[in-house]
């Protein structure tokens, strides 16, 4: 709101930015736990914290709240056996109290949720495990005809098991199937700043078996061009092709 406000030149930038700061501060202060390295799901009538492990803490990842010490071990733990499936993320740790994996809320896997915490990942500098979850989504979708519905079961990944379906779930779903492109762009490490005539790309990952990619017809403004992903060697290197309009610049950090 504070970016929103300058571009405008309306209100005032510096009293969003006050005003998120002490939210910050507020989240910080009431919902961290030092114990467990998680934020606590919610805070009950008395004030305390529900010290329940859920898959929320990742949309403060991708709100970029956290400080970059607490993100990592918030990262370190839904990237666990407790979170991560094989498929996706839990939208509760196993071993919770109402974990179950075929509950429609309290350990089943929302693909868009997953991209959420996993696109927060990215925010933070976690590009290896952002193109690893990319890989698993990816291949869930597999399984489900590239129609990627609302949830499927929580249940761990098995060899030459595919993923339960959820028996009533929506398939596919709108903000289920946006979630891949949030994933790529994550994992790509593509922002785009239009006002500045900017692209900017950091740290590019290619997910498993993925060794070339191409983002074609991308449009900022009047401009069109193509960006080339090549693996090479450990690294994933990028190349513009323009195809029209007004030149960009482009940055990369590798």
């Amino acid at each position: 709101m504070a970016d929103l406000s300058a571009l405008l030149g309306e209100g005032s930038p510096a009293a969003w930015s006050d005003r998120a700061e002490r939210l910050r501060a507020l989240v910080e202060d009431r919902f961290w736990m030092e114990d467990r390295g998680f934020y606590a799901i919610a805070v009950d009538g008395e004030g305390a914290p529900c010290r329940v492990l859920g898959s929320n803490a990742g949309h403060l990842l991708f709100s970029g709240l956290p400080s970059a010490e607490r993100a990592g071990r918030v990262t370190e733990r839904l990237l666990s056996g407790r979170f991560r499936t094989g498929w996706g993320l839990r939208t509760l740790a196993s071993r919770q109290p109402r974990f179950n994996p075929m509950s429609y809320h309290n350990g089943s896997v929302w693909p868009h949720d997953t991209a959420l915490g996993v696109a927060g990942m990215a925010h933070y500098g976690e590009r290896d495990a952002v193109a690893l979850m990319l890989g698993e989504l990816y291949a869930s979708a597999a399984h489900f005809e590239m129609r990627l519905p609302e949830l499927f079961c929580g249940f761990n990944r098995q060899t030459g098991e595919p993923p339960i379906p959820y028996p009533v779930a929506c398939m596919p779903q709108a903000w289920a199937a946006g979630s891949v492109f949030l994933m790529l762009q994550a994992s790509l490490g593509l922002s785009i700043d239009a006002l500045a005539r900017t692209i900017r790309i950091d740290r590019p990952c290619l997910p498993a078996g993925l060794d070339r990619l191409t983002v074609a017809g991308l449009a900022v403004g009047e401009t069109r061009l193509d960006l080339i992903f090549q693996r090479v060697g450990s690294r994933v290197a990028v190349w513009p092709r323009h195809q029209g309009g007004p030149a960009l610049q482009l940055d990369v950090a590798d």
